[in-house]
């Protein structure tokens, strides 16, 4: 479950996107340099081998560690994509393209939004989407709707197995998991799967406060958001925290996390990307990263322990959320003003990268000195549970 947003203006557009996955599904930043290939070369997805094409663009990915594909993602000619689970009445492929794969084969190739919309649809006729969507349940699987910007420009385009649609946006649009083109919605969309989702509910809560953002700061609060009033995650016995923009899981039926966030400053000539490459961005650091100038991470792994930078920051994010309302303020001032502070100017990605190691040192030690009981529901605490035996912590 994911939610994208742009916002088209004269001379700029703005994009946003939190990737909704499996909490214990760590989501790692890749730099990919432009590469050159012979003729007649494959490339391997994640679930099916494609020709590779004789060059590639250099690309920023936001990747699943499990997956070829790639949650969100940038390239060297300011291409942004996000894209979205749909669920539809069409069949579900038992093997294919997933829209990850989609969205990366995108980026590598296209140098503009409406060319990345064409190469998906390209795809679509000659490979087909399909085969299994998450890293725990194979069988889960989805069609996709995706959301591609460029500095000029920005497009929607919906798919249900091999059909699509596609529309250009022209001022605040955003995307979730559910079809919001008319025609198409009415005679593609899967009405129960779609209503678990909870996609409409935050849909209207991202266009809303879209509607309201100005900068790339608006943008991080929009995707930390948990509806109107809130300053924590409210868990639904059923979905947990499905029915928020920034999503904690914790339900019993249907459950999904915010994994990692991207805020991107798209303008002819000027271009900025801003990631936490973390979950929970209500409790996470946007830093300013590049499509050429890559940081040094270790690789986001399977399972805790690691001392990859996912996890680093995910051990704290175990720890707050016993109780957010009490130990988020710990350090929430102190990231704010930072966060400030490099909006105004920017600074080197690694040294922003280097800072935030040591913050989550700093601020795991402040919450560690605090006495704190879970005031979490009995049905979330024991979700939470689980996944952290699942994983090791």
């Amino acid at each position: 479950m994911c939610d994208t947003v742009v916002i088209v203006e004269q001379g700029r557009v703005l994009f946003a996107k939190n990737s909704d996955r499996d909490p214990n599904e760590s989501q790692g930043l890749e730099w990919h340099p432009r590469r050159t290939f012979p003729a007649g070369t494959a490339v391997r997805c994640t679930w099916i081998e494609i020709p590779q094409v004789r060059e590639t663009h250099a690309t920023l990915l936001s990747r699943p560690f499990w997956m070829w594909g790639a949650e969100m993602g940038a390239n060297e000619h300011g291409v942004v994509i996000g894209n979205e689970a749909v669920f539809t009445r069409q069949p579900y492929a038992k093997s294919g393209l997933t829209g990850m794969d989609l969205l990366r084969l995108a980026l590598e190739r296209a140098s503009s939004a409406e060319a990345a919309c064409a190469l998906i649809i390209e795809m679509l006729e000659t490979h087909g989407q399909g085969g299994g969507c998450a890293y725990k349940n194979p069988r889960f699987t989805y069609h996709n709707s995706f959301l591609a910007a460029d500095p000029q420009h920005a497009f929607v385009l919906e798919t249900a197995g091999k059909h699509y649609s596609l529309q250009r946006v022209t001022g605040v649009r955003s995307i979730s998991n559910y079809l919001t083109l008319p025609d198409f919605a009415e005679k593609h969309t899967d009405t129960l799967k779609t209503a678990v989702a909870c996609g409409r509910v935050r849909r209207q809560r991202t266009e809303f406060l879209a509607q309201r953002a100005h900068s790339a700061g608006d943008l991080f609060q929009l995707l930390r958001d948990h509806g109107p009033d809130l300053d924590g995650p409210r868990y639904h016995f059923l979905n947990g925290g499905m029915s928020a923009i920034c999503m904690h899981a914790g339900g019993v039926a249907a459950n999904a996390q915010t994994t990692a966030s991207w805020v991107a400053e798209l303008a002819p000539g000027k271009i900025q990307h801003w990631v936490t490459a973390t979950a929970a961005p209500c409790l996470s650091l946007f830093k300013p990263v590049s499509v050429n100038l890559p940081v040094e991470l270790d690789p986001p792994a399977q399972e805790y322990p690691s001392e990859a930078f996912w996890w680093r920051q995910e051990r704290l994010n175990r720890l707050v959320m016993h109780s957010p309302q009490k130990l988020l303020p710990l350090f929430a001032a102190q990231r704010d003003a930072l966060e400030s502070v490099w909006l105004q100017n920017p600074p080197d990605a690694q040294a922003a990268f280097d800072e935030h190691a040591r913050l989550i040192g700093e601020w795991a030690s402040r919450i560690q000195t605090q006495p704190s009981h879970d005031t979490r529901p009995w049905w979330t605490r024991l979700y939470w549970n689980r996944k952290n035996k699942a994983c090791g912590i």
